[in-house]
């Protein structure tokens, strides 16, 4: 990965904590007009995503620039049959494919492109990228398949189906769906129902079917179904949800969803608490019945990716709540990281450094700020790479009357 590429994952996060005002000259060099693959989502809410809020945090229109040249070369994505994208895109040929092994792609990734798709839309009055993800989501809001509002991990490129049904998770595949169902709704001004729709139908699905609690702990977690049958598995992935519900209740939703909030936040904060190293497994596991409430983790799971979840939930709950034991939690996150963390190689330090700098340092210090007018959640709604995006009607934009 580029220095620029470094760069622009936590520009956002530098310039929100105005600590740079400079840019390196590669910028301007940058060029997208590469014979290579990408993939789809990890390039829109990295790169793209990044360049839109460095944009909007500088005012210089040398990043928008970039984020209509790489916007535009991603669009050969969304050329199937079913109008569901592939998940690579060659942005040199304007070529795109699924997977050599499958025509599915994950749920979470054709449905987590839209805040910075449409964004690049709002500012280049050019519909064509909004047209696309919205078609998406009308897609995906009319599918047979779910269970509850809960949707399934994949779907089909060429029918547009759901695919691999029965299973379902707010960890890998399917998570960022549910965060950009709420966060796509804010973004627009809170009109578009459908997406609201959703995101309540969902979390009424989450509080049936995979809510859970442990036994003397008396610990809430978010289980996995798969046909029917729970598995009492929760990602640290699944820790953006304690955040994305009090996100929901500050925009006016159920205040119940704060309770739930609550609940799941100490649950994300006992899986750094009971760990030896105090830093979070990838995956706990919870028993239900004995004295233990967090059971062996695989080897597999127990290593630790420095991954944003938890401390972006701790900001959401801090600015909403006031309560300092959210600080007190992410301060004792902060110190066990740099007690602990190393890196063995350059391409494991730059593999995390796009969690860390990106994504886990922005939300440590933004928690940790008394400054609530900086990058304020009445203004801008974070992307699932952390990169601010405005509100559009705090901003009083003008909105594009795209087909909706």
């Amino acid at each position: 990965m580029s220095r620029f590429n470094l760069f622009k994952q936590s520009c956002s996060t530098w310039m929100g904590c105005k600590r740079i005002t400079f840019f390196p000259s590669s910028v301007k060099e940058l060029s997208f007009d590469k014979n290579v693959d990408v993939n789809l989502f990890e390039t829109t809410i990295r790169i793209l995503g990044g360049l839109l809020s460095c944009y909007h945090l500088t005012g210089d229109q040398l990043f928008l620039d970039k984020a209509k040249d790489l916007g535009s070369r991603l669009m050969p994505a969304f050329k199937t049959p079913s109008k569901i994208p592939f998940s690579d895109v060659n942005i040199g040929k304007g070529t795109a494919h699924p997977p050599r092994w499958t025509s599915d792609s994950t749920v979470a990734e054709v449905t987590s492109v839209q805040l910075e798709f449409r964004e690049l839309s709002h500012l280049t009055q050019d519909p064509q990228y909004q047209d696309a993800v919205n078609e998406v989501m009308r897609l995906v809001h009319r599918l047979p398949g779910k269970h509850d509002g809960l949707v399934p991990m994949f779907i089909n490129t060429n029918s547009g189906q759901f695919s691999h049904k029965g299973v379902f998770t707010l960890g890998a595949r399917a998570d960022s769906y549910y965060e950009y169902l709420l966060k796509q709704w804010i973004q627009g001004g809170k009109t578009e129902d459908e997406l609201l729709e959703d995101y309540l139908q969902a979390v009424e699905g989450v509080k049936k079917h995979l809510v859970r609690q442990t036994g003397p702990g008396r610990l809430t977690f978010i289980g996995e179904l798969s046909h029917n049958r729970f598995n009492p598995k929760m990602d640290h992935l699944v820790c953006f949800l304690p955040g994305t519900l009090a996100l929901g209740v500050h925009s006016g939703l159920p205040p119940d969803h704060l309770d739930l909030a609550q609940q799941l936040m100490e649950t994300c904060h006992q899986m750094y608490k009971q760990m030896e190293t105090g830093l979070s497994p990838e995956i706990a596991h919870f028993n239900m019945q004995g004295d233990e409430v967090l059971t062996a983790a695989s080897p597999a799971d127990r290593h630790n990716l420095l991954r944003p979840e938890t401390v972006e939930s701790l900001f959401y709950m801090y600015r909403f709540t006031k309560d300092g034991k959210y600080r007190d939690w992410g301060w004792d996150i902060l110190q066990n990281k740099c007690f602990i963390v190393y890196f063995p190689s350059r391409n494991h330090l730059l593999h995390s450094c796009f969690f860390f700098l990106g994504e886990t340092l922005k939300y440590l210090y933004l928690l940790f700020s008394d400054d609530e007018e900086l990058l304020s959640l009445d203004k801008y709604v974070f992307n699932t790479e952390a990169h601010p995006l405005p509100i559009w009607f705090f901003f009083s934009c003008r909105l594009l009357h795209f087909n909706v």
